[in-house]
């Protein structure tokens, strides 16, 4: 069976959940010349040469200004979707909780930073974001649709 070739390249990103000692977890008004205004957690597409994890730190500290270690980042699950007509894989990745300030660092695609109760997240999400948010909040009503891959640690 021979498949037509693919005119886009798939994306590859991460999407970083910031838990807050306090219950929260960091989100975005997502801005981006476009696209309808969603939530967003922080996170972008992952560079030539880095890990899910290298992507999830440096996309955090790019957009917030926060630093975290790479090392202690950890991949809950990666997630496809084909939302764009195209392939969008998104790991779903859980940064060590943090409540440090977050400044907006880049204002072409965010509106500003909120710590909000994870029982009282606001909509609309961005999809990539919500997937991810399904994957660490049992009770997160998370969208149909796109394919879920657990990761396992440990042996």
């Amino acid at each position: 069976m021979t498949h037509a070739p693919t005119t886009h390249a798939p994306m590859l990103g991460a999407g970083v959940i910031v838990p807050g000692p306090d219950g929260t977890v960091l989100i975005g008004r997502r801005t981006t010349a476009g696209e309808p205004p969603t939530w967003s957690l922080p996170g972008g597409k992952v560079d030539p040469g880095e890990s899910f994890e290298q992507t999830a730190a440096r996309e955090l500290a790019e957009e917030t200004g926060i630093v975290l270690p790479a090392g202690a980042m950890r991949v809950l699950a990666v997630l496809l979707d084909h939302d764009l007509g195209r392939p969008r894989l998104t790991a779903a990745v859980l940064a060590p909780p943090s409540d440090a300030p977050a400044v907006v660092l880049e204002p072409h695609s965010c509106a500003g930073w909120e710590r909000v109760p994870v029982g009282e997240l606001p909509e609309p999400m961005f999809l990539p974001s919500a997937m991810v948010l399904g994957r660490w909040l049992a009770d997160y009503a998370a969208p149909e649709g796109g394919f879920v891959y657990p990761v396992r640690h440990g042996s």
